[in-house]
């Protein structure tokens, strides 16, 4: 240890570095899994396409890691146990184009420090490999040896020479649960590369390397190996890419949901990260379709140019900073929606235009019906009629002529059938989440289509109330209200929105003054978001109401066109989705 005195009472030291190097252990090195991340992140840095993983006592004892990738000569094998030896970097320019997972040449000498290391590796195109020993973070062995191609790292005794660190590790069960969880990520994260974990000489996983030029399907292979067919059969697959950002991988659907935290897996650059942001964009892009406290299973991977991100915030480098972190959130909270929005939940019906569904939207949105009725000739002229649909679609149509696509059951919920099952949908809360999100977007835009009533109401109010409702006039205005003072504390309504039905403007006033007696003085968003709920509440069609076939697909088409069309704006659920395995298990015998 050097020294060197700066002041009368100031002695300055350099530590060893093999005292330096335990302390950075303190940081690299916390448990058997920081060492197993460190040495297969390697082999991936090797180019490796099979890496075979091997644990005793959950790691105290032993954990190896074999690959056949590129190897390394007698001069690197024994150079990579110093600190700060990398092949990964030489300039500080080379920290902002960093794709590799390891960089700062810190692991194996931090490993080495507290444990007993023997590394075996041999270039492909070298004849004889190299062994190096390292104990305790001094060298004890390197010489020539007979080795594979490829690089085998067996670090034993972890911490045999830091016994308070070894006391700290817990049972052999939870150290093997974070072993195992390591190992798991990075096999999702590299399906292209074959897999093995050995459990005290017993192996627990045989993952082959997937042969899909495709990495998403690639992907959904490997998450059948790790986690079973029932969550490879409910994935939604996410693809978007940007000049800026790209991203890739699968949502669970809601059937995957879990609730503690485990299942949700982020990979930036493909490497595995935290980001509780990113985490909450993709619950927030659920919304209400997730029951309290669930969570949802993802396995997410984002691509961007890495001088926009920052992976050096952490010792072990799982946390991420982006300089655009508002950026990044909309782009996977908007993704994750899309997707979900698109799935098979969206029954398959012809896709029409919309003008020939014009009287089912109008009764829909409360104006009159117009009363004449298409004749059977003028209902098979326009089938007859130039389509405006695919080939696929007209397929589809084709072959379910005849059959009945759409069912009103007890006048209440709209059955239709699902590639994957059946949907049923409630035909009320349907339709509020239509004119609720109608209502909102015509306030943001501030065009609102208008009905004028043939004999305007006047409303009386109280002084209070009266104040409410002024301050609310632009809003109403925006949605197609057209309302004027009187004298005194009395408004008259000349016109309602398009989507109401005459009669019901005074309820909806009316109840929009309730909420706001009921709630503190809510801000302007929020008496926004009570007068489009009202809207909603009052406009929409009842339950035991009868739908015509026109009628049923007009709804379907219009709440898929929602933002979050899953569930209404008093957050009951508008649809439930029934597979063909549960209905399957439904009718299988008991045994």
């Amino acid at each position: 240890m050097s020294e060197e005195r700066i002041a009368d009472d100031v002695l300055i030291r350099v530590l060893p570095d093999t005292l330096a190097n335990k302390i950075a252990a303190g940081e690299v090195v916390q448990r058997p899994a920081s060492v197993e991340k460190e040495l297969v992140e390697n082999s991936i840095d090797a180019g490796a396409d099979e890496i075979r993983v091997s644990v005793k006592s959950a790691g105290s004892e032993l954990i190896e890691v074999i690959d056949n990738g590129c190897g390394m000569g007698p001069e690197d094998a024994a150079r990579c146990f110093r600190r700060h030896a990398t092949s990964k970097i030489e300039t500080a320019e080379d920290l902002e184009s960093i794709f590799t997972l390891g960089f700062r040449g810190e692991a194996l000498a931090s490993i080495s420090a507290v444990s007993q290391v023997t590394l075996k590796t041999r270039r492909h195109h070298d004849e004889a490999g190299v062994l190096v020993r390292v104990d305790g973070g001094i060298l004890k062995a390197s010489r020539p040896c007979a080795a594979n191609r490829g690089t085998s790292v067996s670090v034993r005794n972890l911490f045999y020479n830091v016994p308070a660190r070894r006391r700290f590790l817990k049972s052999k069960a939870t150290e093997f649960k974070h072993l195992f969880e390591t190992f798991q990520r990075l096999a999702l994260a590299n399906p292209s590369i074959a897999f093995t974990l050995s459990k005290d000489g017993e192996e627990i996983h045989r993952l082959p390397a997937s042969p899909r030029a495709d990495f998403e399907e690639g992907l959904r292979m490997r998450i059948n190996d790790l986690f079973g067919e029932k969550h490879a059969a409910n994935l939604i697959r996410i693809t978007q890419r940007t000049s800026y950002l790209s991203a890739a991988g699968f949502v669970g659907r809601v059937e995957l949901r879990t609730r503690p935290r485990g299942e949700q897996y982020l990979f930036v650059n493909g490497r595995h990260v935290k980001s509780r942001a990113l985490h909450h964009a993709v619950v927030a892009a659920y919304g209400s379709l997730l029951p309290p406290k669930s969570l949802p299973f993802y396995t997410l991977f984002l691509q961007l140019d890495p001088r926009h991100t920052d992976v050096n915030v952490h010792p072990t480098k799982a946390t991420i900073k982006f300089d655009d972190e508002p950026g990044v959130y909309g782009f996977v909270k908007s993704v994750v929606r899309k997707a979900l929005g698109v799935v098979d939940l969206i029954p398959q019906l012809d896709r029409g235009i919309i003008g020939e569904r014009e009287p089912a939207m109008r009764r829909l949105y409360g104006v009159p019906r117009v009363p004449r009725e298409e004749s059977p000739g003028e209902l098979r002229e326009k089938v007859d009629a130039p389509p405006a649909e695919s080939k696929e679609t007209m397929e589809v149509k084709v072959k379910s002529e005849g059959e009945p696509l759409l069912w009103q059951l007890h006048n209440r919920f709209v059955l239709t059938q699902l590639r994957t099952g059946l949907m049923i949908l409630d035909q009320r809360a349907a339709h509020k989440r239509i004119l609720y999100e109608l209502a909102l977007e015509s306030m943001e835009s501030g065009v609102g289509t208008s009905q004028q009533l043939l004999f305007p109401h006047t409303v009386e109010l109280s002084p209070a109330d009266f104040e409410l409702i002024a301050e609310l006039l632009p809003d109403l205005k925006t949605i197609g209200f057209s309302i004027e003072p009187l004298s005194g504390y009395t408004f008259v309504v000349r016109g309602i929105p398009a989507e109401l039905r005459s009669g019901v403007e005074k309820d909806i006033l009316q109840e929009l003054l309730n909420e706001y007696r009921s709630s503190e003085k809510t801000l302007r968003i929020r008496g926004r978001e009570g007068l489009a709920r009202s809207m909603a509440r009052r406009g929409a069609i009842r339950a035991g109401e009868p739908l015509s076939p026109m009628e049923m697909r007009t709804l379907i088409d219009r709440l898929f066109m929602c933002k979050m069309p899953y569930v209404s704006p008093d957050n009951r659920p508008t649809l439930v989705r029934i597979s063909i395995e549960e209905l399957e298990k439904r009718f299988t015998a008991r045994r």
